[in-house]
This record gives C-alpha cells, sequence and structure tokens, in this order.
C-alpha cells in the first residue's frame, strides 16, 4: 500500500525508516496526473530502489491567480493511480510546510529564465526554482525526473542544481504525446472537444513549418493566439493560447530557423 505523507517531520522519518540507505528516485508535480507524470515515476521505479511523488499545488509560480484556481487536480484519484503502479510514496505538503518563511526567500537566474515563458509570466521561473529547491532538499533523493515539455524548467532546474552543487541527479525524460501527436498536459483537460481537435495542428505546424515566421503566420490562421515561436539550440519552442487555455511545446529542427 502507498503511503501518502503529508508533513516534512513526517517525511524525515520516512526516509529515516524505510528508505534508509537505498536510493531515492523523486518526481515532483502538481498533481492532476495524466500519463507523461506516469513515465517519470515508471522510469524511476525502473532504475531506483524506492520512488516517491510529490504533489503539492505551487501557488507562488502562478502570476495569474485564475490560472492557479482553474488548475485541474483529484487527488484521490492521482494516488490511486500511483498506488496501482507501484510507487511507494506520496509528498504531499500544504502551503505553510513549504514557506514558512511566507515566500520572503526566493531563487531567481537572471539570464536563460528571461525569455519565452519568463518573459510572458514575471515570477513564475522565481516560484519555480524556489519550490524546487525545497522538494529536492527535503527528499533527499538520487535522482530526480523532469520531462522535456517544459524544457526551459528542465534546463534552469539542471543549472540551478549545478549552480548550488546539489547532490542529485536530474533526468531529462522524452515528452509524453497523445495518439495524434499532442504533448500531453494537465490543461489539456480544460479545453472543449473541439479545441482539443484544433489543437493537434499545433506541433504539426511547431515541427513542419520552414521558419519561426512562417509558424507563427500557419498557427495565426488556424486560429490560435500566439504568443512566441522561437528557436535556440537546435530546438523550436512555441506556446499559443487557445480557449483561454496556455500550450506550451517544444520539438528539435533538423537545421537553424530563421526568424
Amino acid at each position: 500500500m502507498i503511503t501518502v505523507i503529508r508533513s516534512i517531520e513526517d517525511w524525515n522519518q520516512y526516509r529515516a525508516n524505510v528508505v534508509k540507505n537505498r536510493s531515492l528516485g523523486f518526481v515532483p508535480t502538481m498533481g492532476g496526473l495524466h500519463e507523461g507524470h506516469c513515465s517519470l515515476a515508471q522510469r524511476s521505479l525502473l532504475e531506483n530502489d524506492v520512488t516517491a511523488v510529490s504533489i503539492f499545488l505551487n501557488r507562488t509560480q502562478f502570476n495569474k491567480a485564475a490560472d492557479y484556481e482553474s488548475y485541474p487536480t483529484d487527488f484521490a484519484q492521482d494516488v490511486a493511480e500511483l498506488e496501482t503502479m507501484g510507487v511507494d510514496a506520496i509528498f504531499a505538503p500544504d502551503y505553510n510546510s513549504m514557506y514558512p518563511d511566507s515566500y520572503n526567500y526566493r531563487v531567481s537566474e537572471h539570464v536563460d529564465s528571461l525569455p519565452r515563458e519568463g518573459a510572458r509570466r514575471p515570477g513564475h521561473f522565481d516560484g519555480v526554482l524556489t519550490v524546487v529547491m525545497k522538494l529536492l532538499n527535503i527528499s533527499g533523493a538520487r535522482r530526480a525526473y523532469f520531462g522535456e515539455k517544459d524544457y526551459q524548467q528542465l534546463e534552469l532546474v539542471k543549472g540551478m542544481v549545478e549552480a548550488f552543487f546539489m547532490p542529485i541527479e536530474i533526468v531529462a525524460c522524452e515528452t509524453v504525446r497523445a495518439f495524434d501527436g499532442l504533448a500531453l498536459s494537465s490543461r489539456n483537460r480544460r479545453l472543449s472537444d473541439e479545441a482539443r481537435r484544433q489543437a493537434v495542428i499545433f506541433p504539426q505546424i511547431l515541427e513542419t513549418a520552414q521558419s519561426n515566421k512562417e509558424a507563427i503566420l500557419l498557427l495565426e490562421e488556424a486560429g490560435f493566439e500566439v504568443e512566441y515561436v522561437e528557436e535556440e539550440g537546435g530546438r523550436r519552442f512555441g506556446a499559443i493560447v487557445l480557449e483561454g487555455v496556455h500550450l506550451i511545446d517544444n520539438c528539435k529542427i533538423a537545421v537553424t530557423a530563421t526568424v
């Protein structure tokens, strides 16, 4: 039976009495689990003696209160799914446990966090990096697993771990996609059936457009509000808004795109 742990004190006891010297894999999540999250847990189960998943809806990374309030979560369903998979423990703290300082202390990065999501969501990455550092420090894990769909986040977490000499390996896992190619995201649940069918065009255009300008034009013609399409390091990054839902994706590109 899976162990659900609510407090940092109880988590420390679990580490001391159950994990002990065995390898621990850790998957940080905000809940609303889908197959993408589950794939991270499955990877951890293959590579570690013990696997734990955190479920904590971190409001400090939301720059819009409405997005935080509408984030789709179902804790009971998430617990049942993880238990079926064979995950050993869930760490599900509350806000006061994670932020006893009322978020006075935070982690900020001032170069790679500035473009794309950082430019359009002020304070987002401060909230992400702060809570991830807290969770990784609390977990005491040997490895932590992150998906490539949130590629900018993944790179920032890797950079933070290196910069602060944190004794944990960050394992990058490929983006998991639905049968039609749309990257899995908890936000997809907020789309109507019609918008969900429309959304599949997003990754198709992102991957096949000959330039960033062409991708933007095609996405706009398809009815999306385009926030950005940019290329860096052999990847093309895109963000759109559909029915008020913010969707992001990225893909490798064969040649350097033109702007």
